[in-house]
């Protein structure tokens, strides 16, 4: 394969600020092929002895944190054009690539085939505050220099076990919401990580869509490793003995042992207060299990009385101990465990209605579908009210099961489970048939003319504006890209062409590792300058 090599000296443009440098064919701007720009032209880079080291810096003049692995010839595919080819070595504290040393040859042996591919983590740091130790406390990460905290509806077991391996504290003990370690300062970050809890860093964990759930520092997430030297932080907190971390068999950490929980006094009330507890949502299910569980004892615990509104079980009435032989203990199942989603290309809050059964997911008839039915699915998802009855069809027909017929819900459901339905599998329906869902915080973007004009957001039902404030060219470059209008613009003010319209978003500034707009940290949806 020939390839035309790129001679001229890098280095030196790049400290003039004459070259521009990006990553790109990855999933965000921070994870892709490298690539430099000289003139008009786009250059890859072939340098076999590129290391980590090469990458810290190349992260860092990015503003995409940290490597999170050994740089990987055409990790992201070959590049065309022409190869830059002369070598550089850093020492990897580099403010920028043009700092580093630079090598006086050429590599002669650059095919497409070795084009440098990097993977940048834009969190830089993580740690546990307020606790007893460095390995129990509030879950804090930093973005550049800013240290920020994430929201308990954000955070879930897996998370947290993944983020205690990262920290060297072996796996996650316990998840806790509602500022359990204090309220933090400053960010409270958006990204979602949907960890599977077996990888080693959370740079690993795919990042889902903006996070719907209002949040403020009095929901800051939580976590106990099993490497805390102090047991006493894990004093009243809850877990549930199933897989996922939402549904199983109640155990409370009571004098210095995991305790299960007798059923006898136990209600929806308290079930509530456990499921906000672990962030997993609200309560659906309560049933008794058997005598045997995975407690550290065979005494139990009683007595807890709840309004249903408390943040921590600790919170309700006084408990006391009882031996488990004196009846059956609790189980519950939390929303978030059984699974429905949207899907389509509107985002997490509009699309076809899947549900999760049986380890697949499968769609939902439309037979005596209504905006009842709807509600409690934007509820379940917190995607806010239903917005639309009937659905326009373009979210198209599914594959798979159809999981779901006749759903009868009165509206006031917590999750689409407790309504009646058709028995499971059993229906006369089509994929054609697919129920699609449009809820009140699905969000879209457009340009009055195209790829020109007055930027406006659809929020909560209606087109409104977006505030100029803070908003700079990575801001810019993610919304041509998110509207299939190139990579780059330019903006500017202008009067809002919707008469009486709401000013739904402000103080926008999209990070170079965003993928969508609404990743992107702003001022709360209707508050602006």
């Amino acid at each position: 394969m020939s390839v035309n090599l790129f001679y001229f000296d890098l280095s030196l443009l790049l400290i003039e600020g004459n070259v521009e440098m990006r990553l790109t064919g990855g999933p965000h701007l921070c994870s892709g092929r490298l690539e430099f720009k000289h003139g008009d032209s786009w250059y890859t880079v072939c340098d076999p002895d590129f290391d980590l080291q090469d990458a810290k810096v190349v992260c860092r003049q990015l503003g995409c944190g940290i490597p999170v692995e050994e740089p990987r010839w055409a990790a992201f595919g070959e590049g065309g054009g022409q190869v830059w080819s002369k070598k550089v070595n850093c020492k990897g504290d580099e403010s920028f690539l043009g700092l580093c040393e630079r090598s006086s040859t050429e590599e002669q042996n650059c095919t497409h085939e070795t084009d440098v591919g990097l993977k940048c983590f834009w969190y830089t740091d993580s740690r546990l505050v307020g606790g007893p130790d460095s390995c129990s406390g509030r879950v804090e990460l930093q973005y550049l220099s800013e240290w920020g905290t994430v929201c308990d509806a954000s955070w879930d077991m897996r998370a947290a076990s993944v983020l205690c391996r990262q920290l060297q504290c072996g796996g996650a003990v316990a998840v806790l919401g509602q500022a359990w370690f204090g309220e933090g300062r400053g960010r409270i970050w958006a990204d979602v990580f949907e960890c599977q809890g077996n990888e080693t860093h959370l740079s690993q964990c795919a990042v889902s869509s903006w996070s719907r759930a209002a949040c403020s520092h009095g929901r800051d997430a939580g976590v106990i490793c099993e490497g805390s030297k102090s047991l006493s932080a894990l004093n009243g907190t809850v877990r549930l003995s199933g897989e996922s971390g939402c549904e199983g068999q109640v155990e409370v950490y009571y004098q210095l042992t995991w305790s299960r929980v007798l059923m006898d006094s136990w209600s929806f009330r308290e079930a509530s207060v456990v499921c906000r507890q672990l962030g997993c949502g609200s309560a659906v299910r309560l049933y008794s299990s058997s005598l045997s569980g995975t407690g550290d004892s065979d005494v139990c615990l009683t007595g807890y009385q709840c309004s249903g509104s408390e943040p921590h079980l600790l919170n309700c009435s006084d408990q006391h101990r009882l031996n488990c032989s004196s009846g059956p203990q609790v189980s519950i199942e939390c929303s978030k465990h059984r699974s429905i989603r949207l899907v389509g290309d509107a985002g997490a809050c509009a699309g076809r209605l899947e549900v999760l059964h049986q380890g697949s997911w499968g769609t939902v008839c439309g037979d005596s579908w209504d905006l009842k039915d709807a509600e409690v699915v934007c509820r379940q998802l917190q995607c806010g009210t239903a917005l639309r009855d009937p659905v326009p069809t373009f979210f198209g027909p599914g594959t798979g099961p159809i999981w779901l017929d006749e759903v009868d819900c009165e509206g006031n459901e917590t999750s689409l489970w407790d309504c009646p339905s058709a028995p499971r599998e059993q229906n006369d329906c089509l994929h054609k048939e697919d129920v699609g869902v449009v809820c009140s915080d699905f969000k879209e973007i457009r340009l009055a003319e195209g790829c020109s004009g007055q930027l406006e957001v659809f929020y909560n039902g209606s087109w409104g504006n977006v505030c100029f404030n803070q908003m700079d060219t990575n801001t810019v470059s993610l919304i041509c890209q998110h509207l299939n209008c190139g990579e780059n613009g330019t903006v500017s003010y202008s009067w809002s062409r919707l008469k009486g319209a709401p000013n739904w978003l402000d103080s926008v500034e999209c990070r170079p590792h965003d993928s969508t707009l609404f990743h992107c940290p702003s001022s709360n949806w209707g508050d602006n300058n």
